[in-house]
């Protein structure tokens, strides 16, 4: 399903990512399917997704958020106002203290951050629940760039490590292994964590199977997924927490964009008002390839472009479309699935303005402009 299938793009100032709350709250309908069968907690990992103006939504249908320090665990219990769950690579006194002020679960990254912080944990036990991320080293990610697993990894504890540790005041595990992967990825991940960490999945009150679940994706194996968490529960005795981010938003916005120019050079260069580089970053990153609507492969249509963003980054270029019509200035594309690891990642390099923020419910037409940024947003990144 398409988000905004019928927005008209000349109601968006441009550019502005614009998201479908109907599709949103389908996403949300499935995971909450997911829990209530397999007896789960899903978790929006922020990292992922963290418009907080549909957080009345996801509020329906989740129990909580996944954070990555203190500032997204203070949004989410701020703005959700339910469960956080908080794991970072490392901590120092101040930031720990920080986040565990608004988290419920914190996850330390090794043996050693333990140790260091064991007074802290005396201290808030046990009105607070405290993890240890492991490292399987398993890989299931292909793109080394999003693999946790990868060889050298500084994420997670491996079994080595592990056997050294006292883990005194550690209630849980997390593990996370995927990225935008099925069912049978988790299902061989969870064959390796039960042969390498049984020892202590036995001490174990939860364990945190992590993100990259694509459980919304078409074709995803939800009957398995719920299968593997039904049983790993009732094999080991514990809660099971997983925390996907961009299953929640997937398909469920678009980027609107505007031609500001068209120059010539080896052929027609399309010039946006939006950019790959602070408005898509994965696109340089993955790299990938974002669908245009209406657009097809280069040479497939009638008229090809090569589109470029707006910054003066040599490389900032989105791709290579063809259209059925020519481009002329003004004309609006709108670039598909651009809820999640966007509005997250962007920036405000070179002083390119960010794109406002729009929610569309196209069961009543309704459309709202939730923020738009300005000059001040550049301006107090810096001093």
């Amino acid at each position: 399903m398409l988000a905004c299938p019928e927005l008209d793009a000349g109601r968006v100032a441009s550019p502005a990512y614009v998201i479908d709350l109907e599709v949103l709250e389908r996403n949300l309908q499935l995971l909450a399917h997911v829990q209530e069968a397999s007896g789960c907690t899903i978790l929006l990992a922020l990292k992922g997704f963290a418009a907080w103006s549909t957080f009345p939504v996801v509020g329906k249908y989740l129990d909580g958020v996944a954070a990555s320090g203190s500032d997204e665990a203070r949004l989410g219990a701020e703005e959700l106002g339910k469960q956080v769950h908080t794991y970072c690579p490392a901590f120092d006194e101040s930031s720990l203290r920080e986040t565990i002020r608004y988290s419920d679960h914190v996850v330390f990254n090794s043996p050693s951050q333990v140790d260091r912080f064991r007074a802290i944990i005396d201290e808030h036990t046990p009105a607070k629940s405290f993890g240890l991320r492991i490292n399987p080293q398993h890989s299931e990610v292909d793109v080394a760039l999003y693999d946790p697993c990868a060889p050298g990894s500084r994420l997670g504890t491996t079994r080595a490590a592990l056997s050294q540790a006292d883990l005194r005041g550690i209630d849980g595990l997390h593990f996370h292994t995927l990225c935008e992967l099925g069912a049978d990825a988790l299902q061989r991940t969870l064959a390796v964590i039960e042969d390498r960490f049984e020892p202590w999945l036995t001490r174990a009150k939860w364990v945190n199977f992590g993100g990259g679940h694509h459980i919304t994706k078409a074709g995803y194996d939800v009957r398995l997924l719920i299968d593997l968490v039904r049983d790993f529960k009732q094999r080991h005795g514990v809660d099971v927490f997983l925390e996907p981010g961009e299953a929640i938003g997937l398909n469920a916005g678009v980027l609107v964009a505007s031609v500001l120019d068209i120059v010539e050079n080896d052929g027609p260069v399309a010039i946006l008002d939006t950019s790959a580089t602070a408005h898509m970053p994965d696109v340089l990153e993955m790299p990938y390839r974002p669908q245009i609507r209406d657009a097809a492969e280069p040479g497939k249509l009638a008229h090809t472009y090569r589109l470029g963003g707006l910054s003066c980054l040599a490389g900032d270029m989105i791709g290579e479309y063809s259209f059925a019509e020519p481009l002329e200035v003004g004309d609006r594309l709108l670039f598909e699935d651009m809820a999640h690891y966007t509005m997250v990642k962007t920036s405000t390099f070179n002083g390119v303005r960010l794109p406002s923020i729009a929610l569309y419910d196209p069961r009543d037409d309704s459309y709202r402009v939730q923020r738009r940024f300005d000059y001040a947003d550049y301006r107090n990144r810096l001093s």
